[in-house]
């Protein structure tokens, strides 16, 4: 029997491809599991268009079988089969793929497409068989043929028997080596989970002899184990399903079902476009942050199929990093793989994709912050520092897409707001949407800067999240009213007529402010007349983009430059702490220096921020005392 050679390219694409083209090994079970339903397939289309051919769905499945014992695996299929001239042209040539000429010959009917269109996913057996053996015998033929190999060097082609139409494909797995484990290709539990992941949604049945237990007959103690033949496919896909068919409780079971996360999804959102590209998703917002969710372990993207058969398990090119908390699949026919189905040649369809589920998911929690607010608010306090991550990154290039998606404390409302909610109550005389920043909400309502706001009877968003100023600072405006700290050096408020000051007072409090500044020298950048102290003696606002709390922020990071915001004392000159004060630098230099290093620590400790000596600090204390 003549042994024939494969091509000179066909044969250095087998090599390249054994070694190279697939990223895992178990990939070769889907490949030749897509293949046999595609032989189904293409039976399905002859029924469709010649009336001499029956099509009953129940004769038409595929059958894995494993004989740990030889070393056999074998997978089979009731499809239309393959003639000595279509084994001799499909499988001496790789990379001529019969399924798409088939596919290019016949019109997509019903709803099926043919799967294996890119000719090298049978090779994939030889990454862990050492001999393949095909025995088909094709639809209208009583001849069958078995077409062999043992890789590289060639095939042979011989007549056999075979009663039924179709194909089986023999395996002869690979011994063990130090670094690969071939066994796990014949155990039962690992080729079911093989399937399970990655051909779960075939159209045809799957079948498997799996081990299952029962009592032995007569005996109630003793169990044994016994064989029985499973369909271990799911084959109909909940997402090409009908809506109304569906009720929460099915979404909510294939959540658990693909292990997306032990909590309960608050929202799904179930998609089927045709169009430009046409595909099919069901995605998910969990109700919980993945423990391991800001670690570099987490992996965002969603699971990607190509007519129900996966491809990536996580395509992160399908969602953008602010949304990746987002679970789910996607399933289109019209992506362009590569020969291996693992990488997407060409992202054209996939951007048109992904920028439809990212408008769907930004429109679904818009929909909820309006219509289901009590678990916006639950998804928020898990994801609402995820969403103004994305503000900030990226020059703030997404902020149109995140901006009516963030929630903040309301000193009026005294719960979560929006900005949309914040600006349409705006009085007319506001300038600005003011905002304070604090470790809490309780450390922020006792903040002096905020005095003057609150007086004004103007809302002040607080900001608790490291991350809410340097997302905020990229917005830059909302509605085009800008945001201003209640720390900034001007508020847009000016005074009441009786909190104005008059030109004398205003020089005598320069020349005591001036004295101040040369104390405390580089710490701040000068000393003022506060036009925001109501009640409190003392505090620090900043003087430029760098606010004090970023300051806190930027220092806390690792490798950080120490940086320093440029911050401004403020004095209440309405205070008797003020009547000290000058009192002191009329008669006593050395008490105004003791009141001034009182005051700045006092301000720093308001702020959070270290006292640079506190044993200076408590004996300064002590004196004032005696």
């Amino acid at each position: 029997m003549e042994t024939k050679q494969f091509k000179a390219e066909s044969k250095r694409l087998l090599d390249l491809m054994i070694n190279s083209i697939y990223t895992h090994r178990e990939i070769f079970l889907r490949e030749l599991i897509s293949n046999a339903s595609d032989a189904i397939d293409k039976i399905y289309y002859k029924a469709l268009t010649d009336e001499s051919v029956s099509f009953d769905k129940e004769n038409y499945y595929i059958r894995v079988e494993a004989d740990r014992e030889n070393r056999i695996l074998k997978i089979s299929d009731t499809g239309i089969g393959m003639t000595k001239e279509d084994l001799d042209e499909n499988l001496g040539v790789i990379a001529k793929s019969g399924s798409l000429k088939f596919k290019k010959e016949n019109e997509l009917k019903d709803g099926y497409d043919i799967i294996g269109q890119f000719g090298v996913g049978f090779y994939s057996a030889f990454m862990v068989a050492e001999t393949v053996t095909v025995v088909s015998k094709a639809f209208g033929s009583d001849s069958a043929y078995k077409w062999e190999s043992q890789g590289v060097d060639g095939y042979t082609i011989e007549a056999c028997e075979k009663d039924t139409v179709g194909t089986e494909i023999t395996l002869k797995i690979k011994a063990n080596t130090e670094d690969e484990n071939y066994d796990e290709y014949l155990e039962e539990y690992r080729l079911k989970s093989i399937i399970k992941k990655y051909s779960d949604f075939i159209r045809y049945p799957i079948k498997m002899e799996v081990t299952k237990n029962r009592l032995k007959e007569g005996s109630d103690k003793e169990y044994e184990e016994y064989k029985e033949e499973q369909t271990v496919n799911s084959m109909v896909p909940i997402w090409k399903k009908n809506k109304n068919e569906l009720k929460d409780e099915d979404y909510d079971s294939f959540y658990s079902e693909k292990h997306y996360g032990f909590d309960k999804p608050l929202k799904h959102i179930h998609i089927s476009v045709d169009g430009a590209v046409s595909y099919n998703a069901i995605l998910y917002i969990p109700e919980k942050m993945p423990y391991d969710f800001y670690t570099k372990e987490y992996e965002k993207g969603l699971e990607l199929y190509s007519n129900g058969v996966m491809i990536m398990n996580k395509c992160g090119e399908l969602i953008p990093d602010y949304f990746g908390f987002v679970k789910g699949i996607v399933d289109s026919e019209d992506l362009s793989l590569n020969i291996s189905r693992e990488i997407l040649q060409h992202d054209r369809q996939l951007k048109l994709i992904a920028k439809n589920i990212k408008t769907k998911i930004k429109n679904e929690l818009e929909d909820m912050i309006k219509n289901e607010r009590e678990s916006y608010e639950k998804f928020f306090e898990s994801f609402g520092r995820q969403l103004k991550y994305g503000i900030y990154s990226d020059f703030g290039s997404n902020k149109e897409v995140l901006q009516d998606l963030l929630l903040f404390y309301s000193s009026k409302e005294k719960k979560m707001v929006s900005l949309e909610e914040y600006v349409s109550r705006m009085p007319e005389d506001q300038k600005y949407i003011y905002y304070a920043t604090g470790e809490s909400v309780e450390r922020i309502e006792k903040l002096p800067q905020t005095e003057v706001v609150l007086d004004k009877g103007y809302e002040i968003l607080y900001f608790t999240d490291d991350v809410d100023e340097f997302a905020i600072k990229m917005i830059m405006q909302y509605k085009e009213k800008e945001f201003k700290s209640v720390s900034s050096g001007d508020l847009g408020i000016e005074p009441e007529e009786n909190d104005k000051t008059s030109e004398a007072e205003e020089k005598e409090s320069k020349e005591l402010f001036d004295s101040m500044k040369e104390i405390l020298s580089d710490k701040i950048k000068a000393v003022r007349s506060s036009k925001r102290l109501k009640n409190h003696p003392v505090c620090l606002t900043n003087d430029g983009d760098l606010s004090i709390e970023m300051e806190k922020v930027l220092n806390a990071m690792p490798n950080s430059e120490h940086v320093k915001a440029d911050k401004i004392l403020e004095i209440n000159i309405n205070h008797d702490v003020f009547k000290a004060l000058k009192e002191a630098n009329e008669n006593d230099k050395d008490k105004l220096e003791l009141y001034t290093n009182l005051l700045y620590n006092q301000a720093l400790l308001i702020e959070g921020l270290p006292i640079n000596d506190p044993v200076e600090f408590t004996n300064n204390i002590c004196k004032i005392m005696k």
